[in-house]
């Protein structure tokens, strides 16, 4: 029994599957949550959580280590050069221990907190943004990560010490015809006994060539004894009728092991289920809670880095008598790219410090970090190019054999351009924040406006939604915003004040509220549609988040001497920014060309507008948009190679 190609689903069933895999409870606090509600929790991430001592001495002493290793066993023009990272590279940091940050020192791992696994990250992916995603997809998304919450004891003492020492693991959820709309995932595992045969092609499988051991998302069909649904599963890489049939390249990232992967009649023994059947989507939005914390990290690596060649190639550069530094249209790039790397920073580590906590749900926290930090760093880079100019357009090996410091910019460009694409795009960043955001409402309201409840059902959530918006709505037309001494201790003597900027937020944060709530009552149903508005609302719930980040950040410094007056500094330069972009958003709610566009898109799209098109030659290739994934027997080579 095989599953077809290409499962076709309503969009009702879609938005019923991916519902379905959400963590339906909020068993403990979340700052971002109650930000989108319009109360602003200051006390949920004030004082700045700080990590145990001997996390910090164990994280300290292996980040000396890492980074003596990357100065000196990592070659990233190499790694660019030849498009792939060297055996040796990978078995040293097998050695070194890198594989297992995460995983818990009984099973042969480092035990790292979340952190200093950030902190790692970043050290890696400032050298080599390819190593960094092979440790992250390994250790974040990979096996070790769901197995750690979700995996049996007899699953962790089997595969845990592995992927702590010698095996790399990846995780496969794509298909060349399946994205972020999971309702259409084809790939099958039927039960056989004590096992399931597996059918099916991946696509996208980070780590994939290399791997050893595989997360697979299969569909598992509805039968006696079988509750069915998409279902995660441990496989050997190595298992008779895995093949590798391709290793993919890409524009940036050259050295990623990233290929197709297909399954034909493999056979996976029913102990190596992750979880339930049917439980396969949950387990995997759970894993990225804190797996998505990766790229923040790697973009804060971006970010140090782009602030460290703007500085020293900006005290090089002279234009027309002083420093390009001294020209305010190069000036405000520089300021733009120091403040949002202290506000990423910020956002990385108070992010990773509640993980380590337990003690608040950061669900919607980590997707703000990921959203924010892969938009920002993109940005920051971008800038990055533009003030080296010609230079940052010129390659790093072009600048070298011209006699000039081979500054690799534009690969760095061209690097950070996944993030925006990694582990949930960011217009699937938008909508499932979005989700999460109205979460509150909709659990009041929501009846309301589903066609098929009952007129009953819609009663009662009348009745709900009248006492919880009786109570609700009094609370967001005042607040401590509005008190000018709120907040007295973020402006200390002698320091920027911080204090109004808290208060912006808190007065912002009930706005943003009152602007969702309006939505709901004009669109009502309609405004899952309205992806346009729920974009904006996110991307201003992440300016706040970011601000309030920044914030209790320089307070800590302050607090602990550590830089505490240019802490303050650049927290204020940043919220400055910040207020610029919000209030721009803000605007952008209800004056927008959303309408317009829509019109503009059915134009395109019936070919109305296809005239414009003409002049040109079109040098694509030719073959279909998307490739076949018939499941069936391998028609190619196996491009599997291990490291050992």
């Amino acid at each position: 029994m095989t599953a077809p190609s290409v499962r076709q689903v309503s969009e009702r069933e879609a938005r019923q599957v991916a519902e379905a895999a959400r963590e339906q409870d909020w068993k403990k606090p979340s700052f971002a949550k109650e930000l989108f509600l319009g109360r602003f929790r200051l006390d949920l991430i004030h004082p700045h959580p700080t990590p145990a001592m001997e996390d910090v001495r164990r994280g300290e002493e292996f980040l000396s280590k890492l980074r003596d290793f990357c100065e000196t066993r990592i070659d990233a023009a190499r790694i660019e050069r030849e498009a792939r990272i060297p055996d040796e590279t990978v078995n040293g940091l097998k050695e070194l221990g890198a594989l297992g940050m995460k995983i818990d020192t009984k099973y042969g791992g480092l035990g790292l907190t979340s952190v200093y696994y950030n902190k790692a990250l970043a050290v890696v992916g400032s050298v080599s943004p390819a190593v960094g995603a092979l440790l992250s997809a390994h250790q974040s998304i990979g096996v070790p990560q769901p197995l750690k919450l979700f995996g049996t004891q007899q699953q962790k003492e089997t595969f845990l010490p592995r992927c702590a020492r010698t095996d790399i693991s990846a995780f496969l959820l794509t298909e060349p015809d399946v994205g972020s709309d999971p309702a259409r995932l084809a790939t099958s595992a039927v039960p056989d006994g004590d096992d399931y045969i597996l059918d099916g092609v991946k696509l996208w499988t980070t780590n994939g060539v290399v791997a050893d051991l595989l997360v697979v998302m299969a569909r598992v069909p509805k039968s006696e004894g079988h509750k069915g649904g998409i279902t995660a599963f441990v496989v050997e890489a190595a298992a008779e009728g895995v093949t590798v049939e391709r290793r993919n390249a890409f524009m940036g990232l050259r050295g990623i092991e990233n290929g197709v992967t297909r399954f034909h009649q493999v056979r996976v023994p029913a102990a190596n289920r992750i979880g339930p059947e049917g439980s396969g989507l949950k387990i995997a939005l759970t894993t990225l809670n804190t797996g998505r914390l990766s790229i923040p990290a790697m973009c804060v690596a971006g970010g140090k880095w782009a602030l460290k060649i703007a500085r020293e190639w900006s005290t090089a550069r002279e234009q027309w008598g002083k420093s390009i530094a001294e020209h305010e249209a190069v000036g405000s790039k520089i300021a733009f790219i120091a403040a949002t790397t202290f506000a990423l920073e910020a956002v990385l580590d108070l992010s990773g410090q509640m993980a380590d906590e337990n003690r608040n749900d950061i669900r919607i926290e980590a997707a703000l970090a990921k959203l924010y930090a892969s938009e920002m760093a993109w940005l920051m880079t971008d800038e990055l190019v533009q003030i080296r100019g010609g230079r940052g357009y010129e390659s790093a090996a072009s600048l070298a054999a011209r006699g000039e410091r081979a500054v690799p910019a534009e690969q760095m460009l061209r690097d950070a351009r996944i993030n925006r694409i990694f582990e949930g795009s960011t217009e699937i960043m938008h909508l499932l924040i979005a989700r999460e955001a109205v979460d509150a409402h909709l659990s009041v309201a929501g009846d309301l406006i589903d066609p098929d409840k009952s007129l009953g059902d819609k009663a009662r959530a009348g009745a709900r939604a009248g006492g919880f918006y009786a109570r609700w709505l009094p609370k967001l037309v005042t607040g401590p915003g509005q008190l000018p001494r709120t907040y007295a201790e973020f402006h200390p003597a002698g320091h920027r004040d911080l204090a109004t900027h808290l208060r912006y937020v808190e007065r912002s944060s009930r706005k943003l509220a009152r602007s969702t709530f309006y939505a709901m009552s004009r669109w009502q149903g309609r405004m899952e549609t309205k992806q346009g508005f729920l974009g904006r609302i996110v991307d201003i719930g992440a300016e706040l988040f970011a601000m309030s980040a920044a914030c209790v950040r320089a307070e800590r410094s302050r607090a602990q001497g550590e830089h505490g007056a240019e802490a303050y500094e650049l927290a204020d330069a940043f919220c400055r920014q910040a207020r610029i972009r919000t209030e721009e958003l803000f605007g952008r709610l209800w004056t927008n060309t959303d309408d317009l566009d829509r019109k503009v898109v059915s134009g395109v799209m019936s070919g109305a507008y296809e005239w414009l098109e003409d002049g040109i030659l079109d040098p694509s290739g030719d073959g279909p948009w998307i490739a076949d994934a018939t499941p069936g027997p391998a028609k190619t080579d196996n491009v599997h190679r291990p490291i050992r």
